[in-house]
C-alpha cells in the first residue's frame, strides 16, 4: 500500500471521529482550535468532515430499533431531540463503528489497492476465475481473492492472500516430484490427493476442505490429516478444530451459490460483500453474531440484506453505497 492511500485512510477516520464529537457535545475552545488546526493542515481535510457529518446525520436519523419505543416528554424543546436520537445511536454504533463506515465508503476496496502490488492471480468483486499454474494444476479462485505464487525446485508453494480458492493439482509423479503446499494465516495445506478448499479467514484463522483424497493441514507443531469429505479450521494459536461442515457447501460459489446453515451474521455479510457492490455494514457484536441460514443465488443478491433483516426481526438502511444491519 502506498504512502497516498494510508493518508487517505487516516483522514478519513480522522474526520469520522470529529463527527462523532461535535454530535456528542459542543466543542470547547482548545477543541475548536485544534479542529482549525487539522483543518488548515490539508484541503482533504475539510471535504472528508462534511461527508462524515453528512454520514453521521443519516445514521443519526435512523429509528430506534425493534421493541424501544420512543420516549418524547412535550417538556422537553424539539431542538432537544436530534441530540436524544444522536446519543442513542451512539449505543448501537461506537465511534470506531462510524469510522469504519466512512472509511468503507471510500475504502471497501481496499485490496484492489494493495493486491496487484503482490499477487500473481487475483479475482474482483463478483468475479470467480480459474487459472492454470506453472506445474499444470488448477486454482479456482472465489471473488475478490488472490494467490501468490512460489514455485521453487524444492517445492510447489502458494500463498493464498485473501478469500477462497479450490486447488485440483498435479500429481505427484516421475515428472513432478515436490509437494503442492498452499499457505494462509500461518496455515499450512499439503495436498496428498487431488481437490481441495482454503479460505482465509478473518482473526488469522484458516479453514480446509477436502473434495477428494487428502491433504494434510499443520501450524506450530500441531497437524491433522483431512480425508475426503472433511474440513477443518486452523486457529490463530495453531489449534486445528475438525469441523461438521461439507466442503462442498463451503464450495457452494462455485455453483453459483452460498449455503449458510446457522452461521453468525457476520461470516454471511463477509461473504455477500465479495459478490455485490458497496458494502454490508453490521452494527454491534450481539447481532453479527446472530446465526442464520439461508441460500442466495449470486445472480441475484438485491434481496439479501433485506432477507437477512427479516429472519433476524432487524432493520437496515442505504446510506451513499453502505448498506447498514441494525
Amino acid at each position: 500500500m502506498n504512502s497516498p492511500d494510508l493518508q487517505d485512510r487516516g483522514i478519513r477516520q480522522a474526520a469520522a471521529e470529529w463527527a462523532v464529537r461535535m454530535s456528542d457535545s459542543p466543542l470547547d475552545a482548545h477543541q475548536q482550535q485544534a479542529l482549525q488546526a487539522w483543518l488548515d493542515l490539508d484541503p482533504r481535510h475539510g471535504a472528508a468532515l462534511q461527508f462524515a457529518r453528512r454520514t453521521w446525520g443519516d445514521l443519526a436519523s435512523l429509528q430506534e430499533p425493534v421493541g424501544e419505543p420512543p420516549r418524547r416528554s412535550p417538556a422537553r424543546s424539539a431542538a432537544a431531540l436530534p441530540r436524544r436520537r444522536s446519543r442513542r445511536v451512539l449505543r448501537w454504533l461506537s465511534s470506531a463503528s462510524l469510522a469504519v463506515v466512512v472509511t468503507l465508503v471510500g475504502w471497501n476496496q481496499a485490496p484492489a489497492v494493495y493486491l496487484p502490488l503482490v499477487a500473481d492471480h487475483r479475482t474482483v468483486t463478483g468475479e470467480v476465475r480459474t487459472v492454470e499454474l506453472p506445474d499444470g494444476s488448477l486454482a479456482t479462485l472465489d471473488a475478490r481473492s488472490a494467490i501468490r505464487l512460489d514455485y521453487t525446485p524444492q517445492a510447489r508453494r502458494i500463498e493464498l492472500l485473501a478469500g477462497s480458492a479450490v486447488f485440483q493439482t498435479a500429481p505427484v509423479g516421475p515428472q513432478e516430484t515436490r509437494p503442492f503446499i498452499v499457505d494462509s494465516n500461518g496455515g499450512k495445506a499439503q495436498a496428498l490427493g487431488t481437490r481441495f478448499l482454503v479460505s482465509r479467514e478473518n482473526g488469522g484463522q484458516m479453514l480446509v476442505g477436502v473434495m477428494q483424497h487428502r491433504v494434510a493441514v499443520s501450524k506450530r507443531g500441531q497437524s491433522l490429516v483431512l480425508e475426503q469429505g472433511q474440513s477443518a479450521r486452523v486457529e490463530a494459536d495453531g489449534r486445528i478444530e475438525r469441523l461438521n461442515l461439507e466442503p462442498s457447501r463451503v464450495s457452494s460459489w462455485q455453483r453459483g451459490l452460498l449455503i449458510f446453515d446457522q452461521v453468525p451474521l457476520q461470516q454471511v455479510v463477509t461473504q455477500l460483500n465479495r459478490y455485490r457492490d458497496g458494502h454490508i455494514f453490521v452494527a454491534g457484536d450481539g447481532l453479527a453474531q446472530r446465526r442464520v441460514s439461508g441460500v442466495f443465488r449470486l445472480d441475484s443478491l438485491d434481496g439479501a440484506v433485506a432477507t437477512l433483516t427479516g429472519e433476524l426481526k432487524a432493520r437496515h438502511a442505504d446510506l451513499r453505497g453502505v448498506s447498514l444491519i441494525y
